[in-house]
């Protein structure tokens, strides 16, 4: 498949892993995480019987689910171990081919909690020979609120068993769930806060107003093959999409909205080369492994420096290059500076195009009964 050096993190929680100890690794996106846990977790069970389910792999996303089982299916194409995604947003025949593959006794079960759980209360999944408990991405999974998921999914399994937790991110919730469900862990930190050196990160300071034709102007006139354009929410996203379809652009829009196939089917578009750009929010930051992506934008500044790193980081992986540029308002200034101060450096400020310099920005008037003026006075209704 193309291995031939580990990355740091492979180097250095692969022989951790073989020798059975419990892990807090901490790494960046596109370091090679995956990887560093399949790997070995795939030598152990090749060396043991495989009639039963010995590893449980916790996802936040479905698309990394997906993603981690298509990498089992490279990797273990010749052992014979099994696995499948489990997740939710699917059909009737979805959960049936679940279902299925759960009486199988697959090797190697990829979950987000919710599904999981769903299928624990069915009594249909037994857990109690669960021998590698993953935990991937486990900060994104804490922000989106799975935390007592997870716990409730841990109380079904066997004390006895090598827990692996990965992060991007160490905040101090990650590090109490790993006092509770890890045992004497080893710990690996690797360059959590630094983007990749190839990325050419870039800034343009603007009004609200000057976002979308901006946005329009770079991915009109510059010359980017595949593009994602991040934002804080999906209204934004959406209508992103309408803007840029309105210009004959071929864009997409990702978001929790659409159906599952219908979100599978934007990917893989993606991921062919056959969609150039795809819009979307945090959601795409984490886990979503696609190569040649030559240009990100940040339409609104993430709320999170590590955040920053997690989106940019989708281009220059694998020690490519590419550009990353930053839409800053003036109350995204505090963010910058955070985003600046963890990484240690300031982002290069480009001018914006002169025909955009006449764009202003509009300033709200107060509504009548906002007016200082007003304060204070009772508002009365009439009857019509």
């Amino acid at each position: 498949m193309g291995y031939t050096t580990p990355t740091p993190i492979q180097g250095m929680a692969i022989p951790l892993i073989l020798a059975g100890k419990d892990l807090i690794a901490c790494a960046q996106t596109g370091t090679g995480k995956t990887a560093a846990f399949l790997l070995p977790v795939l030598e152990q069970i090749g060396r043991t019987k495989k009639d039963h389910t010995s590893t449980l792999i916790l996802t936040p996303t479905r698309e990394l689910a997906q993603q981690i089982d298509q990498q089992v299916e490279g990797l273990a194409y010749f052992t014979g171990i099994s696995s499948i995604a489990v997740f939710g947003g699917g059909d009737g025949h979805v959960y049936e081919q679940q279902r299925r593959g759960i009486q199988n006794n697959v090797n190697i079960i990829i979950a987000t909690p919710g599904r999981l759980i769903a299928h624990l209360t069915s009594g249909i999944l037994k857990l109690n020979k669960i021998n590698h408990l993953i935990l991937d991405e486990a900060d994104r999974m804490l922000d989106m609120g799975f935390s007592d998921d997870i716990m409730r999914i841990i109380s079904y399994l066997p004390k006895e068993r090598q827990t692996l937790l990965f992060s991007a991110t160490m905040p101090g919730r990650i590090r109490n769930l790993a006092k509770s469900v890890l045992r004497n862990p080893e710990q690996i930190n690797i360059a959590i806060s630094q983007p990749a050196v190839g990325i050419d990160q870039q800034i343009y300071r603007l009004h609200d107003q000057q976002k979308t034709p901006l946005l329009q102007h770079l991915l009109k006139d510059g010359n980017f093959l595949s593009t994602i354009i991040f934002a804080s929410r999906k209204e934004i996203v959406k209508a992103l999409y309408k803007e840029l379809k309105g210009i004959q652009l071929k864009a997409e829009a990702f978001h929790s909205d659409l159906e599952q196939k219908e979100r599978e089917e934007i990917l893989l578009r993606f991921k062919n080369k056959q969609l150039p750009i795809i819009i979307g929010t945090d959601a795409l930051s984490r886990g979503i492994d696609v190569e040649g992506i030559d240009l990100v934008i940040n339409y609104d500044v993430p709320g999170d420096a590590e955040d920053y790193i997690h989106r940019i980081g989708r281009t220059a992986r694998a020690a490519t290059t590419g550009t990353a540029i930053t839409f800053v308002n003036h109350r995204d200034e505090r963010r910058l500076k955070a985003i600046e101060e963890l990484m240690d450096r300031k982002i290069t400020q480009h001018p914006l195009p002169e025909h955009l310099l006449s764009i202003v920005e509009i300033k709200q008037e107060p509504k009548p009964n906002q007016n200082r003026n007003n304060r204070g006075k009772k508002r009365v209704w009439k009857k019509k």
